[in-house]
Formats: C-alpha cells, structure tokens, sequence
C-alpha cells in the first residue's frame, strides 16, 4: 500500500509541473506570436473553465465505474497525443484546439489522483492523505511557475508542448506499473495511511451534525476562489509588461502566491483546528477578495508581493476545504473528487469569462475587468453568509 500511495502522489507531481508548465505560459506565448490582449487572453482561459465543468463530472464518474488506474490511461494517452500535435500549431485556432483537446485529457486524471489518495485510508489516516495530495501539487505548481519562464526563455517555445508530453510519456509508464502493483494487494486492504504506524488508526472524532452544510459551503467558495485565480494567470503577461519584466521575472514575482498556498497547505495539514469552522472559511474569503483587487489594481511590485502573500494563503484554506470535506462526508470519492473538480471549472470559467465580456463592452476601461470580478467576488461572500444564516435559522 505504501508503494501505491507514493507512486500515486509522484504521479501527481508530475502532472502538475506539466500542466502549469504549459497552462500558465501559454498565454505569454500567445500574447508574444499572435498579440493576444487581455481580452483574448480571459477568453482563451474561459474556454478552458467551461469544458473542465463537464469533462471533469464525466472524468470523476469514469473513475468511479471504470476504475481510477484506466481513467489515468486514458487521460495521460490523450495528453501525450494532444501536445505532440501542439508542435505543428502555428494559428490561434490550433492552439485552440490543442487546448480543447488537453483539456478534455486533463478532466480524467485530477478526480481519479485525488481518489487513490484518500481511498482505503480511514478518517484519520484521510486527513494526513488529503494533507499531502495538498502540499505535493502545490509545491510542483509554484516550482513549475517559478521555473517556467526561465525554461521557456531557454528551451524556446516548442517546449510549452514537447516538455509536457515528456512528462506524460513517463506517467504512463509509472500507471501501467502501479496497476500491477495494485493488483498484488488484498482486495480489501486495510487502511495505511502513508508513514503510518501503531495508533494511527485511533476512533477520530465523529462527523459534526452541520457536515455537509460545510461541505456546500467550501463547494460554494472554492469555485469563487478559481474565479480570482483563473483571472489574475491570464493578466500576468500585461502586468510584467507594465512593470518592465521579462518571462523569466515574471514567473519569479508571479509564482508569490503559489509558494504561499504551498505553506497554507502545509500548516492546514498539520493543524487540523480549521476543520468544520465557519470563521476560518469566511475569513479566508473575505482576504482573498480584498488581496485580488490590490494585487491588480495596485502598481506597484511590493504590494503585487504582499497581495500574492495573503492571496495564496486565503486560497489555499478554501481550496484545502473544498477537497477535504469532499473526501470527509462520503464514500464515493471518485465521483465526489469529479464533483469538486467541476466545481473547480466553474471558478476557471467564470472570472476569465465575467472579465472578457466586461472589457468587450467597456473597452476604454482598462480596469473594468478587474472590478467585475471583484463584484462577483462579493456576490460569492453574500450567498456563503446567506447560507450559514439559513442554516442557523433552522435551529433557532
């Protein structure tokens, strides 16, 4: 089981570094070769939110029915395929296209990971689970921003492409031998949760009445919180530009918030006082809002660091929420690891999205993107205030 849970998380590393790598700096290259604005940038972005918000549904719920080592063989397949193909895009549209394709790939890996992760763990062995998953995905996506536009500077362009699908050629190799490792396991194994030992598996605390009202809750908040994310990644490119930084700058200063949630994930991990409390979440909420709107609309580079700072530790307690009381109320994790991932796509639509029609239609407004966003931001707040008060309501 042990060599199961590793492989599964250095699966994980992996395809997160590819995924940022590719994602994150495609918008510099398609800024670069097709002068794309900030308009087509969220558009482009946008695009990518609306399919994960059913590729992802469908992805967790292949998992769950066809296993999660096959919904890994087919995403990491298309992968490797799409971003080969990605060498000979020379348009928009096929860069376009290229992107449709990954990210249909992309929907069957991230539920089915998040499952192999948190299955035949018990609720205690679940939470140091869910705290690693955490902290080996956030590490590669801050390492893989930082890195990046050093990489992209150096290896040119192509690499946005033949990069990623080096990488996925090895996930596949690595799936085919943990699936016979699997298959060398007892057909219901015991939970052992990675570094476990005597007393791991002690009675945790019962499921608190008000559970899944926490879990609708972080599934309300986390989409908002990918809405922020999902606006700030394509606007990078023009901010560097107006502070005078190159690729390589840019993904050192850009990657703050990243190596911030990186250290939320951890303390989170280890500090479980945050689970099912209300004030936490709707704190972190409130200083992600605030942190966004100085991050973008503030011009200059220490309030950009101090921003990220607060921004990346308030995102990762509401994502950490989302994913844990996802894995915490329920058996079905597969599915619910789809669910929390569509979710997810929701978020990377709609803030690119909401920002792209703002522009279209106020476009001597430079910042009008920024403020649509931050309002829709605050709609989000409302309705977790509105559903706590609900909830408080029935019991009085």
């Amino acid at each position: 089981m042990r060599a199961l849970k590793t492989g599964c998380f250095v699966l994980e590393w992996l395809n997160i570094y590819a995924v940022c790598y590719y994602f994150n700096f495609v918008f510099f290259h398609l800024r670069a070769e097709h002068g794309f604005g900030n308009k087509e940038n969220l558009l482009f972005a946008a695009l990518n939110g609306f399919l994960y918000i059913f590729g992802s549904w469908f992805g967790g719920k292949f998992a769950q029915a066809r296993g999660n080592f096959a919904s890994l063989f087919v995403g990491f397949s298309i992968l490797a395929v799409v971003m080969v193909c990605g060498l000979g895009a020379a348009s928009p549209v096929a860069h376009t296209l290229v992107m449709v394709g990954w990210t249909l790939g992309i929907c069957f890996t991230w539920p089915a990971l998040e499952a192999l992760a948190a299955e035949s763990s018990s609720r205690t062995g679940l939470t140091r689970m869910v705290g690693i998953y955490n902290v080996v995905w956030a590490s590669g996506a801050a390492l893989a921003y930082f890195t990046g536009g050093t990489l992209l500077e150096m290896l040119g362009p192509r690499s946005l492409y033949w990069l990623p699908a080096s990488v996925h050629l090895v996930q596949l190799v690595l799936v085919w031998w943990l699936h016979g490792v699997s298959k060398q396991l007892p057909p219901h194994p015991s939970p052992l949760p990675l570094g476990g030992g005597e007393g791991e598996e002690s009675s945790p605390h019962p499921l608190p009445a008000d559970a899944g009202l926490f879990l609708k809750l972080a599934w309300v908040a986390n989409p908002f919180a990918y809405i922020a994310m999902n606006t700030i990644i394509p606007l990078v490119p023009d901010l560097a530009a107006k502070l005078g930084l190159s690729t390589a700058a840019a993904g050192f200063v850009a990657s703050v918030w990243m190596f911030a949630r990186l250290g939320a994930f951890a303390l989170l991990w280890w500090w479980p006082g945050w689970h099912y409390r209300f004030g936490w979440l709707a704190g972190a909420y409130v200083l992600m809002g605030a942190s966004f709107a100085a991050l973008l609309l503030v011009p200059s580079l220490a309030v950009i660091v101090v921003a990220q700072l607060i921004f990346g530790v308030s995102v990762g307690l509401i994502y950490y929420s989302s994913l844990f009381y996802s894995m915490d109320v329920g058996e079905t994790k597969g599915e619910h690891g789809g669910f929390h991932e569509a979710l997810i796509g929701m978020g990377l639509f709609g803030g690119p999205a909401v920002g792209a029609v703002t522009m279209h239609f106020l476009p001597g407004r430079s910042t009008a993107g920024i403020w649509a966003v931050t309002a829709l931001l605050l709609v989000g707040l409302v309705v977790l205030l509105w559903m706590r008060r609900k909830r408080e309501a029935t019991f009085d």
